[in-house]
C-alpha cells in the first residue's frame, strides 16, 4: 500500500472519476431500458444498478492494483441495447439465465485463452485504427453538442485548450469544474435537494432455461459482448503500452459475470471508451502510475453502485451536452495517438486506413458490430498486400 500512496496523483484520481462519471451517465438509461424489457419492477431495477456497480468497482480495483496498469472494466452497453429488443416474450428468471450462459461462454473463452492468441494476429496499426474508429464519434460530439448548447460546451473546449498549455496534467480536471460551475450557475437552485439518499439491495433471482432465449439472446449477447466491448479493449491496452495479460482478465470478467447475473449483472468485459480516458498521458505522464486511475474508477464504481438510485439521480442533474462534450474532449489525445500510430507506416497505412474507415461506418452484419468487422476488414487488406508484394 506505501507504494500505491507513492503512486498517488490528482490527475489519475479525476481520469478515474470521469471515466466512472462518462460511463454511467452515458448508458445507464439503455440498462434501465433493458431491465424493464426483462420485466423487473423498480426494486430489481436497483439490484442491477448495484450488482454492475459492484461488479466494475471490484473488478477495477483489484485488477488494477494485480497488474499495475489501468483496467477498466465495464457493463456491456451494446449487450445492454441487445436485451432492450430482444427480451420480449422471455420471463424474468429465464432472462437470468440467458445472463448466465452467457457469463460462462465468457469464462471459457478466457480460461482457454484462445481470446489472446486470436488478438496477437491483430497488429498494431490495425488495432489503432480500429480504436481510433471506436473513439472517432466521441471527437465529433464535442462540436455536435456545440451546436446544441454552444455556451456550456464551448467554455469547456476553450478550458481545456488554456489548461492544457498551462498545467496539461489537470486540464481534464479543469474542464470538469467548468462544466459543473456553469451547469450549476444556470439550474434551480433547490436541484441537489431532489436527489434521494438511499443505499440500493440486492435481489436474486434463480434462472430458469428456455433453449430458445440461451440461442436467441444469450450467443448474442457473448458475441457483441467479446467483439464490441473487449477487442476495443484490448485494443486500448495495447496502444497505451500496457501489456496485461488478456486471458486472465476475460476470465475474471465472465466469472464477475457469472457470480453476480443472479442479481442484475448481465454482462461484464474490458471498457473501451473509459478505459481510453484512463491509460492515455492526460491521466498521467509516467504509465506505470496510471493504474491509479483503475483504483479510482473502482472506488467510484463501488459507491456509484451501493448508492444505487442515488448517484443515477445524480448523475441525471448533468445534462447530455456535458457529459458528451467532457468524453470527447478527454479523449482527443487518445484519438490523435492512434491515428498517428495507424497512419504512420506506409506499409501498413491502406489497410489501417481501410479498418479505420469501416468502423466509423457503424456497419453491422449478422447483429456483429463495426469494431469487429473493421478489425477483420483491416487484416484481409494486410494480408492481400502482403500476398501482392512478395508476388512482385
Amino acid at each position: 500500500m506505501r507504494q500505491v500512496f507513492n503512486d498517488f496523483s490528482l490527475s489519475a484520481l479525476v481520469a478515474g472519476f470521469v471515466a466512472v462519471l462518462v460511463g454511467f451517465a452515458s448508458s445507464v438509461s439503455i440498462v434501465f431500458q433493458a431491465a424493464q424489457a426483462a420485466g423487473a419492477d423498480s426494486h430489481i431495477i436497483v439490484s442491477w444498478i448495484m450488482a454492475l456497480g459492484l461488479g466494475m468497482g471490484l473488478t477495477c480495483f483489484f485488477l488494477s492494483l494485480w497488474y499495475r496498469s489501468p483496467v477498466i472494466t465495464a457493463w456491456s452497453t451494446p449487450g445492454a441495447a441487445l436485451l432492450v429488443t430482444s427480451l420480449g416474450g422471455v420471463s424474468y428468471p429465464e432472462a437470468i439465465g440467458v445472463f448466465v450462459f452467457a457469463a460462462i461462454l465468457i469464462l471459457l473463452t478466457g480460461v482457454s485463452g484462445l481470446f489472446d492468441k486470436l488478438m496477437r494476429w491483430v497488429p498494431l496499426p490495425i488495432a489503432c485504427a480500429m480504436l481510433a474508429g471506436v473513439l472517432f464519434k466521441f471527437g465529433l460530439s464535442v462540436f455536435d453538442s456545440m451546436e446544441s448548447d454552444t455556451f456550456l460546451v464551448s467554455t469547456m473546449l476553450v478550458t481545456y485548450l488554456v489548461s492544457k498549455s498551462f498545467v496539461p496534467r489537470y486540464a481534464i480536471l479543469f474542464v470538469l469544474m467548468a462544466g459543473v460551475v456553469f451547469v450549476i450557475a444556470r439550474s434551480d437552485s433547490s436541484m441537489m435537494s431532489s436527489i434521494p439518499l438511499t443505499i440500493g439491495e440486492l435481489v436474486w433471482v434463480g434462472p430458469e432455461w428456455n433453449l430458445g432465449a440461451l440461442i436467441g439472446v444469450g450467443l448474442p449477447l457473448y458475441i457483441v459482448t467479446m467483439t464490441s466491448q473487449n477487442i476495443p479493449g484490448v485494443a486500448v491496452m495495447r496502444s497505451s503500452g500496457f501489456q496485461t495479460p488478456v486471458s486472465p482478465v476475460i476470465s475474471w470478467t465472465g466469472f464477475t459475470s457469472l457470480v453476480l447475473a443472479p442479481f442484475g449483472g448481465f454482462a461484464f468485459n474490458l471498457a473501451a471508451i473509459t478505459a481510453a480516458i484512463c491509460a492515455g498521458e492526460e491521466c498521467h505522464k509516467d504509465p506505470k502510475r496510471r493504474y491509479i486511475s483503475g483504483l479510482s474508477a473502482g472506488i467510484f464504481y463501488l459507491i456509484a453502485g451501493l448508492a444505487g438510485s442515488s448517484v443515477v439521480a445524480l448523475f441525471s442533474i448533468f445534462p447530455h451536452t456535458m457529459i458528451a462534450a467532457l468524453a470527447g474532449i478527454a479523449l482527443l489525445g487518445t484519438i490523435g495517438a492512434n491515428l498517428k500510430n495507424a497512419m504512420s507506416d506506409d506499409t501498413n497505412r491502406e489497410a489501417a486506413l481501410v479498418a479505420f474507415l469501416v468502423t466509423v461506418s457503424g456497419v453491422s452484419f449478422f447483429g456483429i458490430a463495426s469494431a469487429f468487422w473493421g478489425i477483420l476488414f483491416g487484416v484481409i487488406c494486410l494480408l492481400i498486400s502482403n500476398v501482392s508484394f512478395k508476388a512482385s
